[in-house]
């Protein structure tokens, strides 16, 4: 199923437990929001057209609005991901076609001890 947005269609292909994966199409000129993810990578692998992906290092502030912006251009066979807490944005450069993913990774050292391992006499 597809659903518009303002700045295309996003087509929802598979969602479980360990991955989010859409195919968008995307316009030219238009933009989706500033956002970032509490937990979630953003991947985004470029189909056909070109599609750049800013990102800013911290949320804009009143007093703190033009904050540094990187930009990165993704063009037909690029791929960009960007990690959780990351504030960014994806804008249609040319009309095109993408595939963003979505997942959290695993993390292997999340255990936390009350007491050590030992042997019971």
């Amino acid at each position: 199923m597809k659903s518009g947005k303002v700045w295309g269609t996003t087509q929802l292909i598979e969602n479980n437990s360990s991955l989010e994966f859409h195919r968008i199409e995307f316009k030219s000129n238009h933009c989706c929001s500033e956002h970032y993810h509490k937990t979630k990578w953003n991947g985004f692998f470029v189909e056909s057209g070109v599609l750049m992906v800013k990102t800013w290092q911290e949320e804009p502030t009143e007093t703190r609005k033009n904050m540094l912006c990187d930009q990165t251009v993704l063009r037909a066979g690029d791929y960009y991901k960007v990690e959780p807490l990351k504030w960014h944005q994806f804008v249609g450069v040319e009309d095109g076609v993408a595939f963003e993913l979505y997942w959290s990774e695993f993390s292997g050292d999340d255990i936390v001890r009350r007491t050590t391992g030992q042997k019971i006499d």
